[in-house]
């Protein structure tokens, strides 16, 4: 009987069973929440063009966590519940400051700041219906807050209190930069918030999901996902591709670059999802919202750059844009350092990730996969 390489048996293992490499094609759950649906993303399911277009951010935090959008009464009452918790309390700030003079990663701040706020909720442990609610609109509204405080901490500013009867966008914008948003910086980040809000299985809401099946408290659940958003194959695509073309310089050498990147097989930044074949829906809606603001900013040549490198990529390799590749210039625009990008990701996902804990302490079941074992048996001492 011929021999088989090791490396041959997992790839023929992994041809043949239903656990692919990154799980991918596998239905981990069923969920109400959000879907890939055709050519676009459904929240409870409307469109992610009609919700963009319509809705703001905190209507999606409602609509995620309550199965419906609000009536006026119950969208107001949820903005004063979320702006009461973006004030940053005594007991949290003097943690704060210790965790910003660190040269840590700026998600591994955050992750540490929400493992604090967590300390300091005598009822971090109750996961009633009642429960967990309280406390997500705490980690929403906290979440923001402690993103922009670490930030100026960071710079040796001081921390900038929210403003009551501003929306989370707004007071995100004035809390991080110290400068007033105008309506079209408003505008412009809440869409970002609403596109960013839930996205179906990703590595960090299934990471949320995971920790959540233990029955453990939300703040664990979080953090769990803070912690799988870190990591760059994540949540910090949209800061790779602002290197990317600032490391490129100009237009004219955008298509030198794609010929070297494709020869050589390098990965482009922000090009390609594994489940958006014909092209991310929030990317197409990025590149419209940001040309204007861009052309305010004097960043044009970024957005011109980042078009034709689309173009390349989709007549070279058949491969589109995903939300990154739009998503930092956005950022940018807005006058927002790129080490925070990826803690704006969090203060925007946060609503998703706890509607997505919602609904599997609701119906739990604790995850206990298997693996392939492919190493040796029969061993003797």
């Amino acid at each position: 009987m011929p021999t088989v390489a090791k490396e041959e048996l997992i790839s023929v293992i992994e041809q043949l069973s239903p656990a692919n490499k990154g799980l991918e094609g596998v239905i981990a759950c069923t969920s109400e929440i959000s879907t890939i649906h055709d050519v676009t993303l459904l929240y409870r399911g409307y469109t992610i063009e009609e919700l963009s277009a319509k809705c703001g951010f905190e209507q999606i935090i409602y609509l995620l966590w309550n199965e419906r959008l609000p009536n006026p009464a119950e969208l107001e009452a949820l903005k004063k519940d979320l702006t009461a918790n973006m004030t940053i309390s005594a007991d949290l700030l003097p943690m704060l400051q210790a965790i910003a003079k660190t040269n840590s990663h700026p998600m591994a701040k955050l992750r540490s700041a929400i493992s604090c706020l967590g300390l300091l909720d005598p009822a971090a442990e109750d996961i009633s219906t009642n429960g967990l609610k309280q406390k997500a609109i705490k980690l929403t509204g906290a979440m923001g807050a402690i993103t922009a405080a670490l930030s100026r901490l960071s710079k040796g500013e001081n921390v900038i209190a929210p403003v009551a009867g501003k929306t989370l966008a707004w007071n995100f914008l004035n809390m991080i930069r110290g400068t007033e948003p105008t309506a079209e910086e408003e505008k412009l980040f809440d869409t970002a918030l609403v596109l960013h809000a839930d996205h179906e299985l990703n590595a960090s809401t299934f990471s949320t999901r995971v920790v959540a099946s233990s029955t453990t408290d939300l703040y664990s659940a979080i953090t769990g996902a803070l912690g799988s958003l870190k990591g760059p194959l994540h949540g910090g695509a949209n800061e790779a591709v602002m290197k990317m073309i600032n490391e490129i310089g100009t237009y004219e050498k955008v298509d030198a670059f794609i010929e070297d990147a494709i020869v050589n097989k390098k990965k482009v930044m922000g090009i390609g999802h594994r489940v958006y074949k014909n092209g991310d829906p929030r990317a197409r809606i990025l590149k419209e919202l940001s040309l204007q603001t861009c052309k305010k900013s004097g960043l044009e040549h970024f957005h011109k750059m980042l078009v034709r490198i689309q173009e390349q990529m989709e007549d070279r390799k058949g491969l589109m844009p995903n939300v990154d590749f739009f998503s930092g210039l956005v950022y940018t625009a807005l006058k927002i350092q790129s080490k925070d990008f990826t803690p704006i990701f969090a203060t925007s996902r946060i609503a998703g990730w706890c509607a997505q804990a919602f609904e599997q302490y609701a119906n739990n079941r604790i995850y206990r996969p298997r693996a392939y074992y492919t190493g040796a048996v029969g061993k003797k001492i």
